[in-house]
């Protein structure tokens, strides 16, 4: 009866506490939508301009690939670089432009969108013309995945099973789980960082560039009431920061896989040092030894010169008959 009782406590002592972080997280986005629904609508010009300065900063970030690009245009090979950011950015751009015409009222993000859509298609076309056959055709799997089977039935469920304003409530919550997806991924970077004390794979203009970028969705989305916009970004400049300041904190540190590197090649200097031949301290034991090998060759061989080699000393000894 005791256990009982002590179970059926600490059963409902876990409900208890799940139903608290529940209701918190319930309590913070209700909070949030309502300071956002607030703002909403009362600032109509500082939404139009925060979202043109998105589509300025947004557009840079499409172009910063170029270079990558134009190498891989100069080696006719994209060996060393992968697809899959450019379907995830094809895919996000196309997630929102059709959450914008659900929602209406969302010009600026369908402009900058399509011009996404563009580059991106533009970035997978010249890859897979240049890429090998085995990454030709892991980046079609990777399109027909995401592009193809994800935002198909994305669209072709909504169609169906939703309708009205629910329809683009579903979609909206599909882009924030996706753009928190997408802006979790520098976390990796973050922890290679940290762990090498090295930025070398940091590259600080495009960090600023999103950093910028998730500053200015934030504002639009916050002055335009819409949380599905403005919730992601405020992760997105949160991770942007915390790169920022990684980057200057180590960007002058020398890094730990060069100590390593030195290490290890101080062991293989150490390695291949040619062995030390051991001296020889009976020459005379040698010498007479040598002589009786040579008569014995001599004996056998009473004609002409004799060219003996000696496994001793590695050389032709010429010995006169």
């Amino acid at each position: 009866m005791h256990l009982s009782n002590t179970s059926s406590y600490s059963s409902n002592n876990s409900h208890h506490q799940q139903f608290t972080v529940t209701g918190l997280f319930e309590c913070v986005t209700l909070r949030a939508k309502a300071v956002i629904m607030v703002i909403a609508g009362q600032f109509p010009h500082l939404a139009f301009a925060f979202g043109l300065m998105g589509n300025i900063v947004s557009f840079m970030v499409f172009l910063s690939p170029l270079p990558t690009f134009y190498k891989v245009y100069k080696r006719k090979s994209t060996e060393g670089f992968q697809s899959i950011p450019y379907v995830v950015g094809l895919f996000s751009a196309m997630l929102w432009i059709y959450y914008a015409l659900l929602k209406g009222n969302a010009m600026l993000l369908i402009t900058i969108n399509s011009v996404g859509i563009v580059i991106q298609t533009f970035y997978l076309c010249v890859f897979v013309f240049y890429a090998p056959k085995k990454a030709k055709m892991e980046s079609l799997k990777l399109i027909m995945l995401f592009i193809v089977i994800g935002f198909g039935l994305i669209v072709l469920l909504t169609q169906l099973l939703t309708k009205g304003a629910k329809r683009g409530v579903i979609v909206g919550w599909v882009c924030l789980v996706f753009a928190l997806c997408v802006f979790v991924a520098p976390l990796g970077v973050l922890r290679q960082v940290i762990k090498t004390k090295s930025v070398e794979y940091m590259p600080i203009l495009l960090t600023l560039a999103l950093t910028l970028s998730a500053v200015m969705w934030f504002f639009y989305g916050l002055f335009l009431g819409d949380f599905n916009i403005a919730i992601p970004n405020t992760l997105g400049f949160t991770f942007g920061i915390i790169q920022i300041i990684l980057y200057f904190v180590y960007k002058n540190k020398k890094p730990v896989i060069d100590d390593k590197i030195a290490e290890f090649k101080e062991k293989m200097s150490k390695v291949d040092e040619p062995p030390r031949v051991p001296e020889v301290k009976d020459q005379h034991s040698i010498d007479i030894a040598l002589n009786a090998f040579i008569r014995l060759e001599n004996a056998q061989n009473p004609h002409g010169v004799a060219a003996v080699r000696s496994p001793i000393v590695a050389n032709t000894i010429e010995v006169p008959a």
